[in-house]
């Protein structure tokens, strides 16, 4: 665990929480991860985004992942996932939304997965900023998940971060991570 920006670590490659247009944040000085990203990045990243989104010719789907360069960065590649978005009562999460976010990250480990020098990685908390997906929930699908993809695939990264930018986040991983590991 790390808490600070995610554009600023010397990682193989970042992860980045992105809409479902891939081109980063529409809105100026939103404070969203896929805004920080792309504004360190600078502006060939998105026109790498347009080339891509163009090919696929359509929304990227939740649960789905892409990579690029990230410019700019002390990262090396980006990998952009949407997560889903939750309007709903935290108290109710459909295994479908779950399945969703276990998906985005399982999409990101399995595509740098595929790029030999990617040994290292930082993940944002996905879907928990303005996609609303309860903080610790998600926490406890994204440590699951990474933990279970990690011992399907033995060795194939020698680091694996998550990166909270929040004190608030940060203590709901340590708390997630205290209970697991007890």
């Amino acid at each position: 665990m790390w808490q600070g920006d995610i554009a600023e670590l010397p990682v193989d490659a970042i992860v980045n929480a992105a809409n479902d247009a891939l081109l980063g944040c529409f809105k100026p000085f939103h404070a969203c991860i896929d805004n920080a990203i792309h504004a360190t990045a600078g502006p060939r990243l998105r026109e790498d985004m347009a080339v891509i989104m163009g090919i696929q010719g359509a929304s990227e789907e939740t649960g789905q992942a892409k990579i690029t360069r990230a410019y700019h960065l002390p990262s090396r590649f980006i990998l952009h996932t949407v997560g889903p978005i939750f309007r709903e009562n935290p108290e109710n999460i459909s295994e479908d939304e779950k399945a969703l976010l276990s998906g985005s990250y399982r999409a990101c480990l399995d595509l740098a997965s595929e790029i030999s020098v990617i040994r290292s990685i930082a993940f944002c908390s996905i879907s928990t900023g303005v996609f609303g997906f309860p903080a610790m929930p998600a926490a406890r699908i994204a440590l699951r998940t990474v933990d279970q993809w990690l011992l399907d695939h033995p060795g194939r990264f020698d680091l694996v971060v998550f990166d909270l930018f929040s004190q608030r986040d940060y203590d709901i991983y340590a708390k997630v991570l205290a209970k697991n590991h007890r």
